[in-house]
């Protein structure tokens, strides 16, 4: 971790303001080394560091391998697309002044754009051949960039950018596993937010509003409506309904959370789509021979990885469960005579998966290296006497210090935990 951080690990504040300037992404990102910026590539788009992009990778890992188990199949999708490609999903006419404008390609006979969106791809993905109805509920994930043209004046850290990675996903299924799928998707939100240790400020099922921006179907937009509240309903979530929330081609239900300074953002999303099937003209064979249309279901677990990081930076202050830790084991030598032990520790822990590092006496006095530490879930101090016994002295982040313990047993232990995702330091 750098060294010289004066941060203190995540207490409860009685003030709004103290935990605003103490806990803001922005200045955390910096401190920890997590992220940065420079005119030179631009607002809107932060570059990640490496103890940023081991919180990220870790975060992605954790939803790829949930994503899997529940039967998802990754993909990968161009970040452009032609024009059509939009003209044909309904962002190019209802989205525009979000998207960055066309390329010219071939004297201007071709245009090309940043997608703002993934749906149009996985939708032309599903239609690469013939569908059956025994592939369906067909789910189709990817962690994939899109683009945004955000206005300077809302941009900041990582909570607003103008390049984005989501962790997205659509579900083409008959319209009577729409529900399921559904509840389905809502549990994945539920267990990765357990896991990240974050909890919801409420659950929003986010309608349409009276101005022209959204798809005119009533009976779809009805619906999809009917389908998501009765997901939410056998889910046993309370919710709240907004108006002027929705995508512009269906209902959402969104998963609001609230940041340090106390605005409310959206990061877990599902939606129902009619629309973009349509579109498309999606279609899968059913069991009675004839042409059916599939149903549309958007997910993402986790929203877009850099708002999910800005808010788990703030959230944890810093002290982020181990699973996700840029560092999670620190191996401490009293003297310069155990440097070789603590370089085997971390060797141990490495070969196990785990981010370790040494760090050794030139870094400072024994207390001063493990106050550089104190954001580091597991301390693993070797002195003379461990060296002898091939033990270790662990002290936890939260204050705790464990009885001495060989040290591959520590090692397997919070190899364990880790791969547990666990949000607690020992059990």
């Amino acid at each position: 971790m750098p060294r010289g951080l004066r941060l203190a690990v995540t207490r409860p504040h009685t003030r709004r303001n103290e935990m605003t300037v103490r806990h803001d992404h922005r200045r955390l990102g910096r401190e920890l080394e997590l992220f940065g910026t420079d005119p030179l590539i631009g607002s809107g788009l932060p570059y990640w560091l490496p103890h940023g992009a081991a919180v990220r990778h870790a975060l992605e890992e954790y939803v790829r391998a949930a994503e899997r188990s529940a039967g998802y199949q990754h993909v990968y999708s161009p970040v452009l697309g032609k024009r059509e490609l939009y003209e044909i999903s309904g962002h190019w006419s209802h989205y525009r002044d979000d998207m960055y404008p066309p390329m010219d390609l071939g004297g201007g006979d071709e245009q090309l754009v940043l997608r703002p969106s993934l749906c149009p791809h996985h939708a032309v993905i599903y239609r690469s051949r013939s569908r059956s109805h025994r592939e369906l509920p067909l789910r189709i994930a990817e962690i994939g960039g899109m683009y945004r043209s955000e206005r300077s004046g809302v941009l900041g850290g990582l909570g607003r950018v103008r390049a984005i990675q989501l962790n997205d996903a659509h579900v083409f299924c008959a319209l009577e596993q729409v529900v399921d799928e559904v509840v389905a998707a809502l549990e994945l939100v539920r267990r990765a937010h357990a896991a990240m240790g974050i909890v919801a400020s409420r659950h929003r099922l986010s309608l349409p509003g009276p101005n022209g921006r959204y798809v005119d179907a009533p009976d779809l937009w009805r619906r999809s409506t009917e389908l998501l509240a009765e997901a939410l309903d056998r889910s046993g979530m309370a919710y709240e309904r907004a108006e002027d929330e929705a995508a512009f081609y269906g209902p959402k239900i969104d998963v609001q959370f609230t940041d340090a300074a106390g605005r409310e953002f959206t990061l877990s999303t599902v939606q129902v789509d009619f629309h973009q099937p349509e579109r498309f003209d999606l279609a899968y064979v059913g069991a009675d021979g004839a042409r059916h249309r599939p149903v549309m279901v958007h997910r993402s677990v986790i929203g877009s990885v850099e708002r999910a990081v800005a808010h788990l930076i703030e959230v944890h202050g810093g002290a982020f469960p181990a699973w996700l830790a840029p560092v999670q084991v620190v191996a401490v030598p009293v003297s310069g005579e155990q440097v070789a032990d603590a370089a085997r520790l971390v060797d141990r822990c490495a070969e196990l998966g785990l981010r370790a590092e040494v760090a050794p006496p030139e870094r400072g006095s024994l207390g001063a290296r493990i106050r550089a530490a104190r954001l580091v879930p597991y301390q693993v101090v070797i002195g003379a006497r461990e060296t002898v016994e091939d033990t270790v002295a662990v002290r936890l982040r939260d204050g705790r210090r464990l009885d001495p313990m060989p040290a591959h047993a520590f090692a397997e232990r919070a190899r364990d935990l880790v791969g547990a995702h666990a949000v607690e330091l020992w059990a």
